[in-house]
């Protein structure tokens, strides 16, 4: 009984283990600024995606009363929560809105809340009635 309380089990110290998440965590900050840009491109895909559905809502708005509508409900736009939300928090990073509109021309915006790079700089996309996205304010 004896000898296999005295029996050593092969592992790990702590000091080795702190050791390589030191390390893990030096890899990690070297390959930050790296990625960045792809976590803004990424974050954009949210923008385009809310625009186009802008779009779509749009051309049938504008097929049932034959002009683009001026507000976000008369389209049937129901945006997400923005992140920013200090009461209840959603998931939006883009603020969705029609900057302007007439009866055969739009333009709708998505605006960040959050600067993604923090550079002070907050990005910006807007939607035509032709469908065209242009990325106005790059992050």
């Amino acid at each position: 009984m004896r000898d296999r309380l005295n029996k050593q089990i092969a592992a790990f110290t702590l000091s080795e283990l702190l050791v390589v998440l030191v390390i893990i965590g030096i890899l990690i900050l070297l390959a930050l600024p790296s990625l960045m840009p792809l976590i803004s491109k990424t974050r954009s895909l949210e923008a385009k995606q809310a625009l186009k559905h802008v779009h779509t809502l749009q051309k049938s708005y504008y097929y049932e009363y034959a002009r683009f509508g001026a507000l976000l409900d008369d389209i049937g736009f129901e945006g997400e929560r923005l992140s920013t939300d200090s009461e209840n928090p959603g998931n939006a990073n883009y603020l969705i809105e029609i900057v302007d509109s007439s009866p055969t021309t739009y333009l709708a915006r998505a605006t960040a809340v959050i600067d993604f790079d923090g550079d002070g700089v907050f990005n910006v996309w807007e939607i035509n009635q032709e469908g065209n996205i242009n990325e106005i304010v790059k992050d």
